[in-house]
């Protein structure tokens, strides 16, 4: 049987300085690995944070929530609010973009304790004299920040001592001044947490794939940046937010693809894009072809008056004859033989690029060099980049690189491409990516779409993980748009611009083009291997409902953010319906969209759907076509509709009280 140690013994190893531990601050909301990684807001949006504080004891505590930019050392402060069962909340707005950190402090209130105590003896008829006189002490020791509070307590405490009235201590102005005056007792402050406030386009926009030497008008001839300007207003016309293109820099000779990826390029095949660097120039270099550096920024330039934004693609690999072989041979592995490793997923292999490597010995001078390119490109205008492949790079690199980047230019997006394991992609969105690519370019069916979704807004994947729903990509086209019909496509655009906050097509989507190689996920006669020339007019184009679905978004805050969805029930299996509403709750958006092509009727229960005022939550009346301006009304909870996918697969209304 084993022997308790004396009582004493146990006092003594268990005492610490006076107030140490006091306080439990616990479960603090949001927060993502209990801070290891920051949790992502936008600009402007409040900051609700949760949390259980509590102690030993009756008396009665405060809370407050602290916050502030990473790099200012004052703390900003908002009171708590008690919600029930020791939970604590405080709301916060932060204004500006960057690094922030936040926590909570408690302290045992005195006053208030002393006010209850007080209160509480005179109502059952006890003596409080001497609790009267520890009050006015109270007054007496705290430290007013400002002339008015130092007034009030002056005033009750001479007030007090001239007549003996207790009144003036227990004055409502008394307690206020006090809660912000007295020196806190056992204060309490947790760990900091780590906050990322990002602009407005980090969580919403359209993003427009092109790849620039396609964008010219003559067959077989290289487009050129000029040509790429001459487009823009086409695709703002569109709505798109965002032109991304696939990379810019100077195309290897070595190694050359040919079209459809042969292995031996042809003359006059312009190579893949992704195959970086020849003797003209590397990743901070654009290919002579395209035009010079003063075209691209004009082209920037161009871009931003149309209200949209460049990206640029950024992949970390390099071509045989890209000038960091010969400059920094340690940065590539070698083989046996003595030859530098290409890059292989086996059993593909791309001959045409090497992916350096970053366990050399040297490895400090790459990253160092990887940061500079995309300092680089910032400097040209840029502020948006899509990382080719993140997931085959080490993660401390990344985390490094988007911390120093953003550090000088908290405005800079990177998109992480990577379609790959689960946990991979999000613990990529946890280092610090701003928006992560998804699988829903291969979830078709309603089911799997609402589980998927339901898994990305919930908790807390919502904390961190941004979902740019991309329809189809240069590498990718899907089975379910291999038959070139139109309402698929317009399906599958409507699905991801309204589950999503971002979104992306790549160019020729807007025209139908659905010609695979048999039997795969890819395109044949791809652009990444030659160069085309489109009508962008053709006849059966699907522009205009483009451009409809874009502007519903614009006008419609509650469809340019991902978090606040909810999926409706609705009659029919082959028709998802949900529901989205903006953060302020003003903006409430019912979508229903067909998954195949026969015309049907169905009912949508609203459930609790409300639209959010100023007097409260109030019920939704009727539904207004965001499109056509046709209105239904509610009745029974809900209401009843009728889509046909060969006009439109996807009807848009806002709520109406």
């Amino acid at each position: 049987m084993s022997v308790l140690p004396p009582i004493r013994s146990i006092v003594q190893r268990s005492v610490v300085s006076p107030g140490a531990g006091v306080f439990h601050i616990e479960d603090i909301y949001p927060r993502v690995d209990d801070g290891r990684f920051p949790v992502k807001r936008m600009i402007g949006d409040p900051f609700d944070v949760w949390a259980d504080i509590f102690r030993d004891g009756h008396d009665i505590i405060a809370a407050n929530l602290l916050w502030r930019e990473e790099s200012n050392s004052e703390w900003s402060r908002e009171p708590m609010s008690h919600h029930g069962n020791d939970r604590w909340t405080a709301t916060f707005t932060p204004h500006h973009v960057g690094r922030h950190l936040y926590a909570i402090e408690a302290w045992t209130d005195e006053f208030a304790t002393w006010s209850y105590g007080v209160r509480a003896k005179q109502v059952a008829g006890q003596d409080v004299s001497l609790d009267a006189l520890e009050g006015a002490a109270l007054l007496t020791k705290a430290q007013p920040g400002d002339t008015a509070s130092a007034a009030i307590l002056t005033g009750a405490a001479e007030e007090f001592l001239q007549n003996g009235d207790l009144a003036p201590l227990l004055d409502e102005r008394v307690a206020q001044a006090m809660a912000k005056s007295q020196i806190p007792r056992d204060l309490t402050t947790s760990k900091s947490y780590p906050l990322v406030v990002d602009r407005p386009r980090a969580v919403a926009g359209a993003w427009y794939e092109m790849i620039p030497r396609s964008q010219g008008k003559i067959p077989g001839q290289h487009g050129t940046f000029r040509d790429c300007i001459t487009r823009l207003p086409d695709v703002a016309a569109m709505g798109f937010d965002v032109v991304y293109f696939t990379p810019i820099h100077p195309i290897g000779r070595i190694n050359r693809k040919g079209r459809n990826n042969a292995l031996k390029a042809e003359a006059g095949d312009p190579g893949s894009p992704y195959a970086i660097g020849a003797a003209e120039g590397g990743h901070d270099s654009v290919h002579p072809e395209l035009g010079s550096l003063d075209d691209f920024r004009e082209l920037v330039r161009e871009a931003k008056k149309l209200g949209m934004e460049i990206a640029l693609d950024f992949a970390v690999q390099c071509s045989p004859d890209h000038p960091w072989l010969t400059q920094h041979p340690n940065w590539f592995q070698r083989r046996p033989d003595g030859s530098i490793r290409y890059a292989e997923n086996p059993p593909k292999k791309y001959e045409d690029i090497h992916n350096p490597d970053f366990s050399s010995d040297d490895a400090g001078s790459l990253w160092n060099a990887l940061r500079d390119v995309v300092w680089f490109w910032v400097e040209q205008g840029v502020q948006i980049f899509r990382v080719d492949n993140p997931h085959t790079k080490p993660f401390p690199f990344w985390e490094w690189l988007i911390k120093e980047i953003q550090s000088r230019d908290p405005n800079v997006i990177f998109l992480a491409e990577a379609f790959t394991r689960p946990k991979l992609m999000k613990g990529l969105a946890k280092l610090g990516f701003t928006q992560s690519y998804t699988y829903f370019t291969w979830r078709t069916g309603k089911q799997e779409l609402q589980e998927y979704l339901s898994e990305l807004t919930a908790y807390p994947e919502r904390d961190y993980y941004r979902p740019n729903f991309f329809v189809t990509t240069p590498d990718i086209l899907p089975y379910h748009l291999q038959s070139g019909e139109a309402w698929a496509f317009k399906s599958r655009l409507a699905l991801a611009a309204t589950l999503s906050g971002s979104y992306g097509i790549y160019n020729g989507f807007e025209l139908l083009e659905h010609k695979p190689i048999p039997g795969k996920e890819e395109y044949l006669d791809s652009e990444k291997y030659e160069i085309k020339v489109r009508d962008w007019d053709a006849p059966g184009n699907i522009k205009p409902f483009i451009r409809d679905i874009n502007h519903a978004r614009r006008d419609n805050p509650a469809l340019l953010q991902t978090a606040r969805l909810k999926f409706l029930a609705v009659d029919n299996d082959q028709t998802i319906a949900f529901c989205k509403t903006s953060t302020d709750g003003a903006n409430t958006v019912i979508v229903a969209i067909a998954l195949t092509r026969e015309p049907r009727e169905f009912w949508i229960a609203l459930g609790d759907a409300g639209i959010e005022t100023d007097s409260g939550r109030k019920r939704i009346a009727a539904l207004e076509n965001i499109l056509t301006g046709e209105r239904h009304g509610v009745s029974w909870g809900g209401v009843r509709l009728r889509i046909d996918p060969s006009r439109d697969p996807a009807l848009l209304f806002r709520c109406l009280m």
